[in-house]
């Protein structure tokens, strides 16, 4: 199993629960804008796995729901029941759908306005602050009274939150401002097994 990815991304996310499930894999650093990536998933994203498949698997969210699977024996996911499956499926979709875009417009301002000129896109950089202030407001909610972002327990939502909540250090209000959330980001920087991926990621 290999796990291509790129420094800072979201694809450290399933890095960090190949880590947690004791998987058998290696890891590959990429340019997601290179054609030779480009092969391996034409959209140009990260994170993508290879399975020995005939087609490498992409999207953070659905290779954290696969990792879940594989390794049932790791209790990386939801808890038994309709209810508590939807909860979790509901906070996954949240970090897909709203956390991660919620940074688009700073990291990617010409996304997002026909002018290309300084000051337009400043101000489009400027328009993400309250937006992530929205979902780290959200997920500090989440986290509220459990030390974790589903059910006080740890799992594939921990990791793909802690790796996009870091990217809130480039913003006026960062992780740190939080009351739930900086105890829970520092209590995973100072897993081992995060704290590995954090420091090889970064090699």
């Amino acid at each position: 199993m290999k796990l291509y990815y790129a420094p800072g991304t979201c694809a450290l996310a399933c890095w960090i629960a190949l880590e947690w499930a004791s998987a058998d894999y290696e890891v590959e650093k990429v340019d997601p804008r290179s054609e030779s990536y480009r092969k391996i998933n034409p959209l140009g994203m990260v994170p993508a796995i290879n399975i020995g498949g005939t087609r490498s698997l992409t999207e953070a969210d659905a290779i954290l729901q696969y990792i879940v699977e594989r390794y049932a024996d790791k209790d990386l996911g939801a808890d038994p029941g309709l209810e508590a499956r939807f909860e979790f499926n509901e906070t996954m979709s949240f970090l897909t759908g709203d956390f991660h875009p919620a940074f688009w417009p700073f990291f990617t301002p010409e996304r997002f306005t026909t002018r290309q000129d300084p000051e337009s896109l400043a101000a489009v950089r400027a328009a993400a602050n309250p937006r992530v202030d929205r979902v780290l407001v959200h997920l500090d909610s989440l986290i509220a009274g459990s030390g974790h972002v589903y059910r006080g327990k740890r799992t594939v939502a921990d990791a793909y939150a802690f790796v996009m909540a870091r990217w809130s250090e480039s913003f006026p209000k960062s992780w740190r401002d939080y009351a739930n959330l900086s105890p829970f980001m520092q209590g995973m920087a100072s897993d081992s097994a995060v704290a590995r991926v954090i420091a090889r990621s970064m090699g």
